[in-house]
């Protein structure tokens, strides 16, 4: 089967295209080919045992999309998007590319040919609450930002295209993922990464937020996890509802900071030093810092684990890697 990964160059995109190289597979099915599509050209995964395709374009561009979605695909994923705080910075931008790129992705998809899976990103941004919050399956979504605006309006397209029959889509609200290996980007919850990251680069950082502020995380290998398996799970017990909140953990920052120092020793915790942020308190303290997440355990979906195997997790996964390239410039 072909598959199609937007926002392939990310890392997010790297990795999953890297795990379906080592495994050949997405659930039983075979690949017989994997394209890789991003605003810049995406790096195919070493001996892929299919055929990779890497191409660039504009995610709105029906032209572009319509190379990067052929006829016989079975799967997309979709996790491009404009991120939390450059969506709310500028409006225009985020409409484009989350909500009408999203819909430019519907349309090629009805080309296609038969009703193939699309698996979407959406984000716990598309809550609100805040720190107070612990949500059920059945929460409102009413989002206190733009990027969580465009997600929920994502999530109802896809909905009512897979009720119509045109797709079979299955959106995960993704919690803020960690540790992310790179760079800083322009996410408003960039901090919660660099928190971490950075110390274990031996590079100081400032935190915007209390010791007490708590996060809805999970691990880069337990996003992959959960985006595999929505790509092959059965999608018949979902039924109307397609969005699923995955059972990630809530975790404070003191705690974040308590296992960075477990993991790397005092001297990595004391390059982390508080310099409160306005605007980014405004973005990120309405989100939701915990959900009870029934639904997913329920219909298989595995939970994260504590911050000090996520840390490990990092080290093992990404360290060297984030630190050649922060060495590169």
């Amino acid at each position: 089967m072909l598959v199609t990964i937007l926002g392939g160059g990310g890392f997010l995109g790297q990795k999953i295209a890297a795990q379906l190289a080592a495994t050949g597979t997405v659930g039983r099915r075979a690949i017989t080919g994997l394209t890789l599509f991003d605003l810049n050209t995406p790096k195919a995964p070493a001996k892929a045992p299919f055929e990779v395709r890497c191409l660039s374009g504009d995610l709105s561009d029906p032209v572009a999309l319509g190379a990067a979605i052929p006829k016989g695909t079975a799967v997309v994923i979709h996790l491009a998007a404009v991120v939390s705080a450059a969506a709310e910075a500028d409006l225009e931008l985020g409409l484009r590319v989350n909500l009408l790129g999203t819909m430019a992705v519907l349309a090629a998809c009805q080309k296609v040919g038969g009703v193939p899976r699309v698996v979407f990103t959406s984000s716990v941004a598309s809550f609100g609450g805040g720190q107070a919050a612990l949500l059920a399956d059945d929460a409102r979504q009413l989002p206190g930002n733009s990027y969580g605006a465009q997600k929920a309006m994502g999530e109802l397209l896809l909905q009512d295209a897979s009720r119509r029959g045109l797709i079979d889509a299955v959106s995960i609200r993704l919690p803020t993922v960690i540790v992310r290996p790179g760079r800083p980007n322009k996410a408003a919850s960039s901090f919660v990464s660099a928190i971490l990251r950075e110390p274990l680069l031996g590079l100081p950082t400032t935190c915007p937020v209390g010791d007490d502020f708590g996060v809805w995380v999970c691990s880069p290998r337990r996003a992959v996890e959960w985006l595999l398996y929505a790509a092959a799970m059965d999608t018949a017990p979902l039924g109307l509802d397609r969005g699923i909140n995955p059972p990630g953990r809530r975790i404070t920052v003191g705690e974040m900071l308590a296992g960075l120092e477990a993991v790397a020793g005092p001297q990595a915790r004391a390059l982390v030093t508080a310099a409160p942020d306005p605007a980014v308190q405004a973005i990120v303290g309405g989100w939701p810092a915990e959900f009870t997440a029934t639904r997913a355990r329920t219909l298989g979906f595995s939970v994260q684990e504590d911050v000090e195997s996520l840390l490990r997790a990092f080290i093992a996964d990404d360290l060297a890697a984030t630190r050649a390239d922060r060495a590169a410039g």
